[in-house]
């Protein structure tokens, strides 16, 4: 099927407006497509997020209410009419009158109204509404959120899910759909930040094993008369929409975008029953059909009641602990030494090696990947080498315990009781330990935990709170999303890299959408025919040294928050809300200066 994607401005006149979205159809109806997606607001001009403004995009309800449209009102109708007039689905996004009659009595009343997205079949039926479940605090103000939990849409041209606004920022509501058997999600939204175009996106169509097709605004996201940038200083402010439309297959690869901040549209052509390029096999789009590596179905990865349970523990605690958190917050460092280290060593020798590196530096705490001192895990596999394994791993508690200074730790994952967990080391011996908690099929033999741990780490500085996960965890969004919940500044990854994609969208996703602090070490892997069109481009250390066909792990820093910390000078948008510092682990050695008193701060929707 034909996808194609929008982008324009709108203003606070519905007519224009109207205009403005048949002018596009009509364009994009050029290139034959099966679907058009529309931005976010299509009948109308209101922002999120006006930062810096004190003044809403509204004068207040009413205005709210004129410039919102009915269900069947002509505004639809006209949209309807074009899916009939181009033979296709159409989804547009608007703000929809939800009480029509009570709107004579606006007044006394305030009458609902709704952010919708609406999908029309190539009949001009409305065959699907999808409400936004989440509203800003701003949003809020004027609109009304449904309860209802999003569906998925079976069309002739497959399986749709609709997304609206922020949804992409966070896992949930692509995962929900996902969940539901969707194979395309159409997004709508209305942003000045590259966030989801430049990661997110990519995040949510990789973990799902769907395409994503991203319709953006332009121009204005505010009343001119409310914003403090002179017209021609607009395209670098926070007040204009980013555009970057865009459709994403289900690796993360960008298939077509629009890269200016003008009005158009472009389109991909997609399966959702695609073949490999590679290898000429076929492989179905959707969650159901997403397959680790090594053969694990993802879906038999997923432990809902666990992520259930453990949620409902912090839950109960979280009133408890309020004060203490509250009085201890003070005491988290502003800053932390982290380093990776990637012995290319095996057995003894690794272990040796590490003693050594431990000896001469001083990091607080060392990330080794995940049973760093074995090249070849299959032979784990292996009850007899497993259990010779389990003493490598006592040894290597013993002899790098002897070596810590106080206040220095080192993280890895071992073979203890015959069960595969991360471990953390001080000099006292072994610290901390986490269970491996989803089931993969390299590690089958091992039993599966049903805890998480969060560690009270002390430092010299201070004291973080942190948690461990290994083997295809930190893969799982949920499990991440619970650590983040129990109030972690860092997390720490031991693991072995199975695809690209975990370190160019996965993980930094996970750091961007919970803020926290990230350290994830990797034996050194060779993915030259599966890695993303572009590299990451948003690297800050000048001295990485990318080698396009390597894949590694990552420190994920968080940036710093003037007020939070106010000696740093506030830098100027450059594009991004929440976007992570990133440095590549690169060669032996990868170290960096991480905040984790940034984590205390969480992004706000």
């Amino acid at each position: 099927m034909r996808v194609a994607v929008s982008q324009f401005a709108t203003s606070s006149n519905t007519q224009n407006n109207l205009a403005s979205c048949i002018r596009i159809i009509n364009e994009a109806a050029t290139c034959q497509p099966s679907l058009i997606v529309l931005p976010h607001y299509c009948n109308t001009l209101f922002s999120n997020t006006p930062i810096g403004h004190t003044q809403p995009c509204y004068a207040d309800h009413d205005q709210a209410w004129d410039e919102a449209v009915a269900i069947d009102g002509p505004f639809l109708q006209a949209i309807a009419e074009q899916a009939i007039k181009h033979d296709c689905f159409i989804v547009i996004n608007v703000t929809l009158r939800r009480n029509v009659q009570d709107s004579l009595a606006r007044s006394n009343h305030k009458s609902n109204i709704s952010v919708t997205s609406c999908l029309y079949s190539p009949l001009g039926k409305l065959i699907h509404q999808e409400d936004k479940q989440t509203l800003s605090a701003l949003e809020s103000k004027f609109f009304i959120s449904a309860g209802k939990v999003p569906e998925v849409i079976t069309t002739p041209v497959g399986k749709l899910g609709l997304l609206i606004g922020s949804d992409s920022m966070t896992f949930e509501a692509a995962r929900v759909l996902a969940l539901g058997g969707a194979q395309l999600l159409c997004n709508s939204i209305n942003s000045f930040a590259l966030d989801q175009s430049h990661l997110h996106n990519a995040a949510r169509a990789f973990e799902n094993n769907v395409f994503l097709a991203t319709a953006n605004k332009v121009g204005a996201l505010i009343p001119l008369d409310l914003t403090h940038e002179q017209p021609q200083d607009l395209l670098a402010s926070t007040d204009v929409g980013s555009g970057q439309s865009q459709i994403v297959s289900p690796d993360g690869k960008v298939l077509a975008q629009l890269n200016n901040h003008e009005e158009g549209f472009v389109y991909a052509d997609i399966d959702l029953s695609e073949t490999d390029s590679m290898t000429e096999v076929g492989k179905k789009c959707g969650l159901n059909n997403k397959f680790r590596p090594d053969g694990t179905p993802l879906i038999t990865q997923l432990r809902p009641q666990l992520y259930q349970a453990l949620t409902a523990v912090i839950k109960k605690t979280k009133r408890i602990n309020e004060v203490s958190l509250q009085s201890s917050a003070n005491q988290v460092p502003v800053t932390a030494n982290v380093a990776i280290f990637a012995t290319y060593k095996s057995n003894e020798q690794a272990i040796e090696d590490v003693c050594q590196y431990i000896e001469n530096n001083l990091s607080d705490i060392i990330q080794l990947p995940e049973l760093f001192f074995i090249a070849d895990k299959t032979i784990i596999n292996d009850s007899a080498q497993r259990a010779d394994i389990a003493k490598l791993s006592q040894q290597l508690i013993e002899q790098v315990s002897a070596v810590l200074r106080p206040f220095q730790y080192l993280c890895t994952s071992l073979v203890i009781e015959g069960k595969h967990q991360a471990v953390l080391i001080n000099k006292e011996g072994l610290l901390a330990t986490q269970q491996q908690l989803h089931f993969c099929q390299r590690y089958q033999w091992t039993e599966l935990g049903n805890e998480l741990n969060i560690i009270e780490l002390p430092l010299e500085q201070g004291k973080i709170s942190l948690a461990m996960l290994t083997a295809d965890d930190a893969n799982i969004p949920e499990i991440v999303k619970v650590a983040a919940l129990a109030g972690i500044h860092l997390l720490l990854v031991p693991f072995d890299i199975q695809e690209p994609c975990e370190v160019d969208y996965s993980l930094l996703s996970r750091a961007a959408e919970n803020r926290i602090c990230i350290v994830a070490a990797s034996r050194e892997k060779n993915f030259a025919n599966e890695l993303p069109t572009e590299p990451i481009t948003h690297n800050i250390y000048g001295k990485n040294k990318v080698k396009v066909q390597k894949s590694t792990g990552l420190i994920a820093n968080l940036t710093t928050q003037a007020d939070l910390l106010p000696q740093w000078r506030k830098q100027k948008f450059n594009g991004y809300i929440n976007q992570p510092l990133v440095k590549l682990q690169y060669g032996k050695i990868t170290k960096a200066v991480i905040h984790p008193i940034a984590a205390c701060t969480k992004r706000a929707d």
